[in-house]
């Protein structure tokens, strides 16, 4: 475990309010990070009109769906339903945050900016966010979300086809399964939105804060042990709250144990070498 010292000495200060960009002299030059980081602004760069306009109508298909679905809802909800909802809600929170844990470490460490479409459309923002962390605060809505909305619609999409096409009978008996899936797409939804919060240090709503200081959502101190290179651990960001347990078990680094010793990749090269670039 990285203690707090190590957090201090080999991560972004975010709370800095100038422009978050606090490096020792010798670092003006060349910075490990933030947005004059030579690797970050390439990255940046690579941010395209064709990966807006995929932004944007994700966004568009998501709350389309999200709208009409809650409304379904809400016209077939028995109170009888009510606790399993509310069990529905405690693990479709749980399994948005493996789900965020699993799709970050996978883009974290493996693959490259190289490869075809997901390369500089799915894969750069992880290794910009790396060394630039706040590059997420400054993005706005539909680039923060869009790509986590996108991944929602067909569990959605789904979800409004049992509610238009079964009987009453039918919809019943697996209600509760139904509000797990709109539930989890929530949550899937709204993670890259909490994990934007996690890094934003000012400004943020109170009621936000709150949310963060009793670890409902992920909080900005427990983010910090992920963004200690070489970003192996603490993965999950939708609430944090598998962090802890996923690390005693040693479950990522037995996963890429396992993987190294099949393919031959070694975790998080490409990573790696845009964090070099700093001249």
């Amino acid at each position: 475990m990285k203690s707090e010292q190590d957090i201090l000495c080999n991560s972004m200060l975010e709370d800095d309010p100038n422009a978050n960009e606090s490096v020792s002299p010798e670092e003006t030059l060349s910075p490990r990070w933030g947005p004059t980081h030579k690797g970050a602004q390439e990255l940046a760069n690579l941010y395209s009109r064709g990966k807006r306009i995929q932004e944007c109508i994700s966004v568009s298909i998501c709350v389309t769906l999200m709208a009409v679905n809650i409304c379904l809802i809400f016209y077939h909800i028995h109170i009888k339903n009510i606790p399993t909802i509310a069990m529905a809600a405690v693990l479709g929170i749980i399994s948005a945050d493996f789900a965020s844990g699993l799709v970050h470490w996978l883009a974290d460490t493996w693959g490259s900016i190289d490869l075809p479409i997901i390369g500089k459309n799915f894969l750069r923002p992880f290794r910009e966010h790396h060394i630039d962390p706040t590059s997420i605060t400054r993005h706005d809505f539909i680039e923060t979300n869009g790509d986590n909305f996108m991944v929602t619609i067909p569990f959605l999409s789904l979800m409004l086809y049992r509610l238009l096409t079964d009987t009453e009978a039918q919809l019943q008996r697996h209600f509760s399964f139904l509000c797990f899936i709109f539930l989890f797409a929530i949550f899937v939804a709204l993670t890259n939105q909490i994990h934007k919060w996690s890094h934003t240090y000012f400004g943020l709503p109170s009621w936000v804060v709150w949310l963060q200081e009793h670890h409902i959502i992920l909080p900005r101190r427990h983010h910090r042990y992920h963004h200690v290179a070489p970003h192996e651990t603490y993965y999950c960001i939708t609430t944090g709250w598998l962090n802890w347990p996923l690390e005693v078990l040693r479950f990522w680094p037995t996963l890429e144990s396992v993987i190294t010793l099949v393919t031959g990749c070694r975790p998080r090269d490409d990573d790696f070498k845009w964090a070099q670039k700093r001249s």
